[in-house]
């Protein structure tokens, strides 16, 4: 059988051909079996590559030879491929090839280990892997000086400067930091874009730009608003969360909006600030302004961004326009309470160790700084009810003895803790940076004296608190005493035996409490005892709830230390006091045992309470630091200019009535000295009895003055007549000089007074004038007493006043229909009496039927002086005449 024709595809065109179709044939070894692929390629291809695809075959001819066998078609135009031998390959030359490879892996690996090694931020820095923030600072700082072009005259000075910034920046930001010991990513886009937050569960947190944009991220030069979104709060959690934890650490809030461009420029300074002040302890959050409008007002919120401070229920606005953390810092200081650590020197130290009396710890912080850390005065904040923290500043002449008596390091910061012995602290730490954690974690292990006074309910709760989910009973051994120096020794053996108690606090717990200040918790705890005594004595109870206690009185134990028990010591007193009372505790703590008694107590007294005084001077304090914060330049000058005009219009309304005094009196002295004749004889008309003196002049009205006092009147001027009798004149005439002595000084009017009995004739007269229709006019006298007419000479017409008058409440109206209103009351005939009318000749209307029935005589000037105003102002009805009729007298 003839062996079958094989044709080897070569890498030489043949001559007379056009377009050829060449191959290569290329060995790769396959794991462990001993075959070879042959890939078939393609070089200077002009045809379609499915016309020229070379069939490959395998073969394994011998142990020691193979041979790669290539079938190529022809190439379509009839001339076929030449005879070539086969390649054959010998095994000893495969591991030449092999550690050539593996060489070049080799060093490839070394150049971008060396290449990577070279641009490592940690290396740069000088730092290790596990380094803090603050270190890496501390060593960026250090470099850039070394560094820095401006410093350092070595030719790679700027370079290596750029390599030290790249490096810090990536290693200052927690995303990029973590995404590089992850994956080794320094380039902040790929952070960036890598872990997107999805935000479509929420329905409204969502990016402004994916509507324009899809869904890709919109950064404006690396800055991103998801972290806004990630920390973004509702009114209701302001109002749940931020506002009850503000009472202990300070909570920043950022208020920002979806459209605004400065918002997403700050969220780069934003992040930083966070990095930079949330290990102090600073809660952060965000606030979109657009969805959360109430909450915007409530706050004071001017502009966006803005950043918002909580602190103690109370917002402050930071009105900075840079958002950097030094200013925060500054910020959050100045908003702090005053003295929260309270400077102290070796005078001063014994009464700040000695006063803890006030039930709280006392704490040290010593620090080679004249200004304490940011750090200590939120620590100091957060435990300002439990805890009395004071500063301490090293290598400074009047701290010099505290310094050496408790060997502190003049370079570190030191924390002491003393209790109600202050000659030996009870916890101390010295650190170059004592971090928050820690500084947290020693005040709360040691935040109580060793017999702490059970002083508010908030005291109770922590010294006491309610354990009803626990299977074991927490008991709380309390001393009752009261607020005397006297009680002092009862307290201290009762201190002494919760020093040296072999219970642990989390079962046991010692107080004292004061009967005269939570006289209600006692009286709970002593209605079931028959004795009813409690001073010096001791009760244990255990708070199944927070209404509810079980108690018992330990009545075998009386702690008098003053007066122990004959033929025997002060230490056997206190053994044998300290053994009964261990014993009881025993026997309670046991599961079988249970308290003898159970009562529903009320809440302690806070003892600690600001008084009215207080909280009223603090509650203006506040305001007036919010005046100071909210209130600009734009605000405070018209603020000013109201108060200033209100100031000056009292100022002057005050001086002027002073004159207006002084004129008077001036007025009244030249009248009693010069005796003057009309006055006395007003006086002899109204009465001795009365002590008013008139100033303006009143004229009767009789034949003689007639001419002058009416017709011969010059335009604009006018005269106002009162009309009286002999009987009422001593009445009505004070009081119509009260009514119209605001216009004493008024030169067009004149004042007068008229007898009726005189002038009757003459006032009947005018009133038929001034009637449309001419009738006989019948007028009782005495019921035109009080009415008051205005006369004006040159226009001749007159108004007229009458408490009866319905002018006198209703304004004007035409005399016709003022005549039947007035005739319409048969129940009270005088109502038009005064002017002459007789009630049977007018239609009834009952509009005026609630008018009084009976007016007394000295109510019939009541109304005139707001018919004077009326009358000035032009609103009165005027009653035209056609001439003055003639004043006859009776």
């Amino acid at each position: 059988m003839q062996p079958k024709k094989v044709y080897f595809c070569q890498s030489v065109p043949r001559v007379g051909v056009e377009k050829k179709y060449q191959t290569r044939a290329v060995l790769f070894p396959r794991s462990e079996v001993r075959t070879y692929k042959v890939i078939c390629g393609k070089l200077n291809v002009t045809r379609s590559a499915n016309e020229c695809l070379p069939l490959c075959k395998l073969y394994r001819s011998n142990a020691t030879m193979s041979t790669v066998f290539a079938r190529c078609p022809e190439d379509g135009t009839g001339s076929p491929w030449v005879d070539r031998k086969t390649v054959k390959m010998s095994r000893s030359q495969r591991p030449t090839a092999l550690a050539y490879w593996v060489c070049l892996a080799i060093l490839l690996t070394v150049v971008c280990s060396v290449q990577s090694a070279s641009k490592d931020p940690y290396t740069i820095l000088g730092v290790q892997k596990r380094a803090t923030l603050q270190e890496i600072r501390r060593a960026y700082k250090q470099l850039a000086k070394e560094w820095h072009p401006d410093k350092s005259k070595h030719p790679e000075a700027e370079t290596r400067f750029v390599e030290i910034k790249q490096a810090y920046e990536l290693l200052s930001d927690s995303d990029r930091r973590l995404a590089y010991d992850q994956f080794g990513i320094t380039n902040e886009d790929a952070v960036l874009n890598r872990d997107r937050p999805d935000y479509s569960n929420y329905g409204r947190f969502q990016d402004p730009f994916e509507h324009f944009y899809g869904a890709h991220n919109f950064n404006f030069h690396d800055q991103d608003i998801s972290l806004y979104h990630r920390l973004s709060i509702t009114s209701k959690y302001y109002e749940t969360n931020i506002v009850p934890k503000s009472r202990q650490t300070p909570q920043i809030l950022m208020f920002y909006a979806d459209w605004c461009f400065a918002c997403m420029k700050a969220a780069n300074s934003f992040k930083k600030m966070i990095d930079t002040l949330e290990p102090y302890g600073v809660v952060f959050a965000t606030v979109n302004a657009g969805h959360e409008e109430q909450l915007v007002r409530k706050v004071g919120v001017h502009s966006l961004p803005c950043v918002i401070m909580v602190l103690d229920g109370h917002s402050y606005v930071y009105k900075e326009s840079v958002f950097n953390a030094q200013h925060v810092v500054d910020f959050i200081r100045q908003k702090l309470p005053y003295k929260l650590l309270t400077p102290v020197t070796d005078d001063t130290l014994d009464a700040f160790l000695g006063g803890w009396a006030d039930n709280r710890v006392r704490a040290l912080i010593l620090e080679p700084r004249a200004q304490p850390r940011l750090r200590y005065l939120i620590t100091a904040f957060y435990f300002r009810d439990r805890v009395a923290f004071g500063f301490v500043q090293l290598n400074a002449k009047n701290t010099k003895h505290i310094q050496a008596t408790y060997k502190a390091h003049a370079t570190l910061d030191t924390l002491l803790i003393f209790n109600e012995f202050p000659t030996h602290p009870i916890a101390t730490i010295t650190m170059s940076d004592i971090p928050t954690t820690t500084l947290n974690n020693i005040i709360s292990l040691n935040q109580y004296l060793v017999l702490p006074r059970l002083s508010s309910q908030d005291m109770l709760d922590s010294v006491c608190p309610a354990e009803w989910n626990r299977p074991r009973k927490r008991l709380c051994v309390v001393l009752v005493t009261e607020n005397t120096s006297m009680h002092d020794g009862a307290r201290h053996m009762m201190r002494k035996i919760a020093l040296e108690s072999l219970f642990s606090r989390e079962r046991v717990r010692f107080a004292y409490i004061y009967k005269e200040k939570q006289n209600d918790f006692i009286g709970a705890l002593s209605q079931h005892d028959q004795t009813k005594e409690t001073l010096l004595q001791l009760v244990i109870f255990w708070r199944r709830d927070t209404k509810h206690v079980r108690y018992e009185w330990v009545r075998e134990v009386v702690l008098q230390v003053d007066k122990p028990a004959e033929n025997e010591t002060q230490d056997q007193y206190f053994n044998n006091t300290k053994q009964k009372i261990d014993g009881t505790i025993q026997r309670l703590l046991r599961s079988s045992e249970a308290l003898s008694y159970e009562t529903e107590v009320k809440d302690l007294l806070d003892e600690h309470a600001q008084s009215l005084m207080v909280r009223i001077l603090n509650r203006l304090l506040l305001a007036v630091e919010y005046m100071t914060d909210n209130l600009g330049q734009e605000h405070i000058l018209p603020a000013i200019s109201v108060i200033g005009t209100i100031a000056f219009i009292l100022i002057v309304g005050y001086l002027m009535s002073y004159l207006l005094r002084l004129e008077e009196e001036d007025i009244q002295l030249k009248q009693s000295k010069n005796g003057d004749s009309a006055n006395g004889r007003f006086e002899a008309i109204v009465g001795k009895s009365t002590n008013y003196v008139p100033e303006l002049r009143l004229h009767e009205l009789r034949a003689e003055k007639y001419n002058g006092l009416v017709r011969l009147l010059k335009p604009g001027c006018r005269t106002i007549v009162l009309l009286t009798d002999m009987q009422s004149r001593p009445k009505l005439i004070p009081a119509f000089h009260k009514a119209v002595w605001p216009y004493r000084k008024n030169k067009t009017l004149m004042f007068a007074h008229m007898l009726i009995e005189k002038g009757i004739g003459w006032y009947a007269e005018l009133l038929r004038l001034s009637l449309s229709e001419s009738r006989e006019m019948k007028i009782n006298p005495r019921n035109c007493i009080g009415t008051v007419i205005a006369l004006n000479g040159h226009r001749k017409y007159f108004c007229m006043y009458h408490a009866k008058h319905p002018e006198s409440n209703r304004g004007a109206k035409r005399m016709i229909k003022m005549t039947r209103h007035l005739s319409s009351m048969p129940s009270d005939p005088e109502a038009g009496a005064f002017l002459g009318m007789d009630s049977s000749d007018s239609e009834t209307s009952m509009s005026d039927i609630s008018e009084p029935k009976i007016l007394l005589e000295e109510n019939l000037l009541d109304g005139l002086p707001n018919w004077l105003d009326r009358l000035f102002e032009g609103t009165t009805h005027r009653y035209y005449i056609n001439y003055w009729p003639d004043f006859t007298s009776k």
